[in-house]
């Protein structure tokens, strides 16, 4: 069992290596050389890949882990409430009946 925290910093270090990791000599050859070396201590070699493509890489690992918890939490069958009842759907109750007399009857102008 995986934490949700660390499967997502799993994943965002999938083809990169950490920043501090990053910067020691092997990484700078190996960035030279377009070997992607990654993993959350750096040592893992990952296969051929430039920086830029590393980061676009791991951007989306990231996203497609960050779809999958999405789905995972949210039911397949979306939820359905009750209507809230409101006052055109019946006769009106006798406390509410207003005088008929309060409303006179006026022209109309056409």
């Amino acid at each position: 069992m995986q934490s949700t925290s660390a499967l997502m910093e799993e994943r965002f270090y999938s083809w990169t290596a950490p920043y501090a990791r990053g910067v020691d000599l092997l990484h700078q050859v190996t960035d030279l050389l377009g070997i992607a070396v990654a993993g959350p201590q750096g040592n893992r070699f990952m296969g051929f890949g430039f920086p830029d493509q590393t980061i676009i890489w791991d951007g989306t690992a990231v996203e497609n882990t960050y779809t999958m918890l999405l789905e995972d939490q949210s039911d397949p069958i979306p939820w359905r409430t009750v209507d809230i009842p409101n006052g055109f759907s019946g006769s009106p109750s006798p406390d509410l009946i207003q005088d008929e007399d309060a409303f006179q009857p006026m022209r109309a102008l056409w």
